[in-house]
């Protein structure tokens, strides 16, 4: 058996891309430079095959940052796909609005900012697609409004979910100020596997990304 080193096994992966083309890659590069969280190349690959598979028509994202997931998704998806994101920091709302115009694409993405918490119960659904990036500790907290929103068949991307491997430690292995997220985190796991309304599956690349499908109703 190959003792496989799981840094290089990234390094290797992340250099069979090809791109998104020069707006995104230029967009990338900008917010790894300010270090502004976007989603890693692993993940961004299986947006990207996850949306051609699903030709979805509505996409709901929850966490918006710079509007680079959202612009990704967008090259993907059918012509007619309007996609909702929400951000809620007012200061990233306003780049991700910018960067949008800038791509030509701000008739079919629109950003609402504000609390997702208290932004979806205002959102009217169905959507076939929903990614979910914002605040970990939150996600358990989002389920709710999120499983009203996604319609039978629809597809659930929960990104960074193994919190670079912290989900293993015991809760008092964990930093205390990390306890919450973590204690959260595991909850929203099993909430997700265990739901009978939902199909999951927790892949371990990219720290960790969870593709759920909600089950077509009987």
């Amino acid at each position: 058996m190959i003792d496989w080193n799981e840094e290089r096994m990234e390094v290797f992966l992340e250099s069979l891309g090809t791109g998104h083309g020069p707006f995104l890659d230029a967009l990338e590069a900008q917010a790894r430079r300010e270090q502004i969280p976007i989603v890693r190349r692993q993940t961004q690959s299986l947006l990207k095959v996850l949306v051609t598979m699903k030709k979805p028509t509505r996409i709901l994202e929850i966490g918006t940052a710079v509007g680079f997931s959202a612009l990704l998704m967008a090259g993907c998806a059918p012509a007619e796909c309007r996609i909702t994101s929400v951000e809620k920091e007012e200061e990233k709302a306003a780049r991700a609005r910018a960067n949008i115009a800038a791509a030509g694409e701000a008739e079919r993405i629109g950003v609402l900012t504000g609390d997702a918490a208290e932004v979806l119960p205002g959102i009217a659904g169905p959507f076939d697609f929903i990614f979910m990036d914002a605040a970990k500790g939150q996600y358990i907290r989002f389920l709710p409004e999120v499983k009203r929103l996604l319609a039978p068949g629809g597809v659930l991307v929960s990104d960074n979910v193994l919190r670079e491997g912290n989900i293993l430690e015991s809760h008092f292995a964990v930093e205390r100020r990390d306890r919450t997220i973590h204690k959260r985190m595991r909850e929203y796991l099993r909430a997700i596997t265990h739901d009978p309304q939902l199909e999951s599956v927790i892949l371990p690349g990219a720290d960790g990304v969870a593709v759920s499908v909600r089950k077509e109703e009987a």
